[in-house]
């Protein structure tokens, strides 16, 4: 039984998930670190620091079943890619104009969000770089394996996940569809990611864009 909570806040857990991710991706070639937002983004600014890497987000947007929106049937995330499940799809005998209408409608939230997070700034390219994927915890992990699916359809040369905290079973299914993934703390029980924060307070989409433009700052002065 592990006392609670185990970090202070979320640069807490960021300045530790770094050190541990730069023992393992120091000498990455071309790594970027992509957040999921809002949360993963003060964690995630702590390894852009120490690699001294690009920083940016990965939106991802489920994509509901008609009449049904709480039951996904795919997703799409931030670049364009898009995963979807066949199975789902054919249970329930979801046409081609369906799934084209959803995925138009979350389009439109997604570009929304991303506007509000890097203004007219397009996903950096990332065939071939290391990709590092982001958040502050990962319960189920559903989520973050959203954006390991989306994000290899665009061809990066590797992804990585890092998470200060997940569930047992959420660990090994990013291990499965990731490259590799670095978590500092595996809990048993889980209870809930906020559960082992002292501070779990929310974000807002400001808060996103300064870390976002902070990290940009430091790279272009060196």
């Amino acid at each position: 039984m592990f006392d609670l909570p185990r970090f202070t806040d979320r640069d807490d857990a960021g300045r530790r998930l770094a050190a541990a991710v730069r023992r393992r991706y120091a000498q990455a070639p071309h790594p970027i670190v992509l957040a999921l937002p809002r949360g993963g983004v003060p964690v995630a600014a702590h390894i852009a620091q120490e690699l001294r890497a690009p920083l940016d987000v990965c939106v991802v947007r489920k994509l509901g079943v008609p009449g049904h929106e709480e039951l996904a049937m795919g997703a799409i995330a931030s670049g364009g890619a898009r995963v979807l499940n066949p199975e789902v799809i054919t249970q329930l005998d979801v046409s081609a104009d369906d799934i084209a209408d959803m995925v138009a409608k979350e389009e439109v939230e997604l570009r929304r969000r991303e506007s509000a997070y890097r203004g007219t700034r397009r996903l950096p390219e990332l065939s071939g770089r290391t990709v590092i994927v982001v958040d502050d915890g990962a319960a189920t992990g559903a989520s973050m394996r959203v954006a390991v699916q989306a994000l290899r359809q665009l061809g990066p040369r590797a992804i990585v996940v890092a998470l200060p905290v997940a569930s047992r079973d959420a660990v090994r299914m990013l291990s499965a569809v990731a490259d590799d993934c670095v978590c500092l703390f595996e809990p048993e029980p889980f209870y809930g990611v906020g559960a082992w924060y002292r501070d779990f307070s929310q974000l807002v989409d400001n808060d996103v864009r300064e870390l976002l433009l902070a990290q940009e700052r430091r790279l272009a002065v060196g």
